[in-house]
């Protein structure tokens, strides 16, 4: 059943509005070089397990010259929405905010983690992943985070595919079969400093997304108050 839902949600179940078009299109040209210093789709505020105010992320990241940004609390958008309220009050405009959450969710029997993008926050379906806790029952599926996140007019990615109990050929071909849009790809896995993807991972996960038809994705995961670094 819950296959069934995830498939019928495979496209995004409203119009995309300009901005997730326009995200698409930054996905479509990441790569090796786009994290941390262009772009980042992964990081965290105070509002889940960060250490950055939202106002301190957005600024360091107008700082770094980053074009564009999506901030991923836990199962909660207001780190985004304190962060897009700073924006709008100060003019800046040489940077693109994009909504963002990280949703746990369960795929093939184990637990993951499904970033979503460019998504309208104040939409019913998505309620229930932010309510600051993990979801529950059915809601906790990979296949219905997906499609929620469709059905919001957003894009869902498998965070860090190479972090789990299960292969990533296993995770990202079940993703994949339930609708996911992406794949995180380029990710630091042994938190270097310098930070940079890890190449064997990279390389890997690389060759599952295109297999797939999957969008590529990067983000420093930050939860310290270094946008440059994971911790």
């Amino acid at each position: 059943m819950a296959h069934d839902l995830a498939q019928a949600s495979a496209s995004p179940q409203v119009a995309l509005p300009q901005n997730a078009l326009a995200l698409r299109q930054v996905f479509e040209t990441i790569d090796e070089h786009s994290c941390p210093h262009s772009f980042n789709f992964h990081m965290h505020t105070v509002h889940s397990d960060g250490k950055l105010q939202p106002e301190e992320l957005i600024q360091q990241a107008v700082a770094i010259g980053l074009k564009g940004l999506a901030i991923t609390d836990h199962h909660t958008t207001l780190g985004y929405q304190a962060a897009q309220r700073w924006l709008e009050q100060s003019g800046i405009s040489s940077i693109s905010l994009w909504s963002g959450i990280e949703i746990t969710a369960e795929l093939l029997g184990i637990e993951v983690h499904i970033l979503g993008y460019a998504f309208a926050p104040e939409h019913p379906v998505l309620q229930v992943y932010q309510q600051g806790k993990a979801p529950q029952g059915s809601d906790a599926t990979a296949a219905h985070a997906i499609a929620a996140l469709h059905q919001a007019g957003g894009w869902a990615v498998l965070a860090h595919p190479v972090r789990y109990r299960l292969s990533a050929q296993e995770l990202i071909s079940a993703a994949a079969d339930f609708g996911i849009d992406g794949v995180e790809t380029y990710y630091a896995y042994n938190n270097p400093n310098p930070w940079q993807p890890s190449p064997n991972q990279t390389e890997q996960v690389k060759q599952l997304s295109a297999t797939y038809g999957l969008l590529n994705t990067c983000g420093t995961d930050t939860h310290g108050l270094n946008l440059l670094q994971r911790l």
